[in-house]
């Protein structure tokens, strides 16, 4: 019978770093710079009952540290067109673009995805941008031959 492992937990409130609204991480002083310490960051991403944290493995233990964020913590971060439209989150976890569910919010772009909202950046909205389409009243996305609403929230 496998042991469980031990679990470190780390609240919020006792962390001194947050995910912006654009999916930028910052410090008390400033954003985050590195490129490897950003990537990992995102990489260690997890959800469980209790919210969003870093998950980090130790040799002796699991160590969860909960964080701030502004506004959602998943996001697009780039498109992969082919057959199908991927979509690379933050997490690097890949889903498929869904047009029925997406939405926009005080002109930003979301997709549900499950109980979760990802958020797309502005590197992601560029690789998509010949698919959008604004009227007057309403925007659109166009997949495979089809044109859907974007319901605003």
């Amino acid at each position: 019978m496998a042991r469980r492992q031990r679990e470190v937990t780390i609240p919020k409130e006792n962390v001194s770093f947050w995910l912006d609204r654009n999916g930028f991480w910052h410090n008390e002083k400033e954003q985050f710079e590195n490129e490897r310490i950003i990537h990992y960051f995102h990489s260690c991403i997890k959800k469980d009952a209790l919210g969003f944290h870093l998950a980090q493995r130790h040799r002796d233990y699991l160590e969860k540290v909960y964080f701030p964020y502004e506004d959602t913590p998943l996001f697009v971060f780039d498109v992969i067109k082919g057959k199908e439209v991927t979509l690379v989150l933050n997490t690097r976890k890949r889903i498929r673009l869904r047009p029925k569910k997406l939405f926009t919010r005080s002109e930003n772009l979301y997709m549900q995805f499950g109980q979760e909202e990802v958020k797309f950046t502005e590197h992601s909205l560029v690789k998509i941008a010949d698919m959008l389409h604004f009227d007057k009243e309403n925007d659109f996305i166009r997949f495979r031959g089809r044109k859907y609403r974007i319901e605003e929230r």
